[in-house]
């Protein structure tokens, strides 16, 4: 009798799955943060990185802009902005 199929891991690192953002992006404001990472943790995609407070940031090259890292942000240090107002702050 035969297990479970497995398969190896994705490429989804080879794949920039960013364009399929629609409308809007986290902006990481970077003044309030108090590294609590809930931002790191609640990522459906991965692409938050940081160690302490005030320096997370966001892979624009994978990130989908749900939202859900402002939505958790207990001090409301990142907002979401419209994605043609933020071509500059790449």
């Amino acid at each position: 009798m035969y297990g479970p199929l497995t398969s190896k891991p994705g490429t989804s690192k080879n794949n920039k799955t960013g364009s399929w953002r629609i409308a809007t992006r986290p902006k990481y404001l970077q003044k309030n943060c108090i590294g609590c990472k809930m931002c790191l943790l609640v990522c459906p995609e991965g692409c938050i990185s940081g160690n302490e407070k005030n320096t997370f940031i966001c892979d624009y090259s994978y990130c989908k802009g749900c939202g859900i890292c402002a939505m958790i942000c207990p001090k409301k240090d990142i907002v979401m902005v419209k994605e043609e107002s933020t071509e500059k702050d790449k």
